[in-house]
């Protein structure tokens, strides 16, 4: 069986999309009506923009989003998922992929969450860190311990895990987790606390906006951060959309649910290669790529 998995922030890189654009006529269509919705020119922004252009939060979700739905949906009669799965934003390109979402209300509802999560940055100051070379339940266990708010917030791989929250509780979960022998316990450069409690204002404002959306039933499941596993229902998907703010994103445990429930290849479709990456690290037995 054939799954496809899509990106989430961090994949973006100046020039991004300018290929598409130029050689496909659906592609540029989709790029012109982005910038209508949007009411401003991102497609100046991801193929002329530079590196710290594209690193706004109001530019960097729905760039990453555009990217690899627009690829996907260029990809012709070639593309033929069993189920699909994103890390974090890449879930609403999986849930255009799969029918649940029309393109325009996904762009829409992914500019909302960008914005959202921007202001509850504001809010508090946060961030996140990247822990690499310890279990799991060590990395929650140094968390629990810690005061303040700091969680788990994306299990990427086995042995790589990033936490969100408040500065000084990043910081001091850091010196802890070096103690306990991390390899790397390394602040991100990122504008907030993503997948924490902190997130809670971006996910009542998000709430409302997903609630006054219309979702279908999906042509095929798709795998959600939240929980990791297949879904087929509209309502469920609305409701794990909803709490994927403020929960972790468990990469590892999804990608080993789709081994499980018989995934043999992988295709990543967006910006950049991470998603590939942290499959050989996830299960090296099975093939991993990129769109050719």
């Amino acid at each position: 069986m054939h799954a496809y998995i899509f990106p989430g922030q961090g994949a973006q890189f100046p020039g991004m999309g300018q290929d598409l654009f130029e050689k496909s006529d659906l592609a540029k269509e989709l790029f012109n009506k982005a910038n209508d919705i949007l009411g401003f020119s991102i497609t100046d922004i991801m193929f002329n923009g530079s590196a710290e252009d594209l690193k706004q939060t109001k530019v960097t979700q729905p760039a990453i989003f555009l990217h690899s739905v627009i690829l996907a949906k260029t990809l012709g009669a070639d593309f033929q998922p069993d189920m699909v799965a994103g890390h974090s934003l890449g879930e609403f390109s999986a849930l255009v992929v799969n029918g649940a979402l029309d393109f325009e209300s996904a762009l829409k509802l992914v500019s909302q969450r960008a914005m959202a999560m921007q202001k509850a940055c504001e809010i508090e100051p946060s961030t996140m860190a990247a822990v690499i070379g310890l279990e799991d339940k060590i990395v929650e266990e140094v968390c629990n311990q810690v005061g303040g708010t700091v969680v788990a917030a994306n299990y990427n791989c086995p042995g790589q895990l990033v936490i969100s929250g408040e500065i000084k509780a990043i910081d001091h979960a850091c010196e802890i987790l070096k103690e306990s022998g991390a390899r790397m316990a390394i602040v991100l450069p990122v504008g907030g606390a993503f997948h924490s409690p902190l997130m809670e204002p971006a996910r009542e404002e998000l709430a409302a906006a997903i609630e006054a959306t219309n979702f279908n039933e999906p042509n095929f499941p798709i795998y959600q951060n939240v929980t990791g596993k297949a879904v087929t229902s509209a309502s469920e998907i609305k409701e794990n959309l909803i709490a994927q703010l403020t929960s972790p994103v468990r990469w590892t445990q999804t990608i080993q649910q789709m081994i499980a429930d018989g995934a043999t290849e992988f295709t990543e479709v967006g910006p950049g290669k991470v998603l590939q990456g942290l499959m050989r690290k996830i299960d090296r037995k099975v093939k991993a790529n990129g769109v050719k």
